[in-house]
């Protein structure tokens, strides 16, 4: 579970809230797995698992989790990532994809990010991923049902093949209108001008004619009715 992703959303969020055109704006979220064959119940503390996974000391683990918090300070996000709880993301993954179905994404998604990297919950555990999608009003029992059988597993297999076809090979990564791309918990100002850049190469159709002289209007329907285009032949 990457740190940056809460981070590079919060600065998203907060450059968005100033764009004059944010209702117009989208948020989907997509399922990324860094490392799908993760433990979920390693027994391990965050600076224990990163002193073992990057060969370094336990100390130096926590002085990289003390960076990380300020990091997180200036999105306005109180990090205690000494708190976080290593553990396997796939059944988080999971139940988000369901509260897509239930027009809950985006508030799971938020809570879900608090919980790990504010509150220190363990995010693999099923009854602390009830009581967040309880806690954001989904239901409670049918989040149970979810996460005891193996729905939306494609849907987050399919977002990561989508992603590994996108060349994508760590998070954050920001998609907007599949045109443009940021990578990693940016600035605002690269949130800023991605987001200006996605919005003015939006290409409006063009309505294309028969350049052929006496061509027929094409027929059209609507509301009222379908309307016979008339030759030339057939008007006189």
């Amino acid at each position: 579970m990457c740190p940056f992703c809460y981070i590079g959303k919060r600065r998203l969020e907060n450059v968005l809230a100033q764009f004059p055109h944010r209702n117009e704006v989208k948020l989907q979220f997509k399922s990324f797995e860094l490392d799908s064959n993760a433990e979920l119940n390693s027994g391990k503390t965050n600076a224990e698992y990163l002193a073992a996974k990057y060969n370094m000391s336990v100390e130096q683990a926590r002085g990289m989790n003390a960076q990380m918090n300020a990091n997180a300070r200036t999105a306005g996000l109180e990090y205690n990532i000494d708190a976080m709880i290593p553990t396997n993301s796939f059944s988080a993954h999971r139940l988000t994809h369901w509260a897509d179905t239930q027009g809950k994404m985006l508030e799971l998604s938020e809570r879900l990010f608090q919980a790990i990297f504010i509150e220190g919950k363990h995010a693999g555990d099923t009854n602390v991923l009830i009581q967040l999608a309880e806690e954001v009003g989904l239901d409670p029992n049918a989040a149970t049902e979810v996460l005891a059988s193996n729905q939306f597993a494609d849907q987050v297999r399919a977002d990561q093949a989508e992603g590994e076809q996108l060349g994508i090979r760590g998070v954050p990564f920001f998609v907007f209108d599949r045109k443009f791309a940021v990578s990693g918990a940016q600035p605002d100002d690269v949130f800023r001008d991605a987001i200006q850049k996605a919005w003015d190469d939006r290409s409006p159709f063009t309505m294309v004619e028969s350049s052929a002289p006496n061509a027929d209007a094409g027929g059209v329907c609507t509301d009222d009715g379908c309307e016979v285009p008339q030759s030339d032949n057939q008007s006189k």
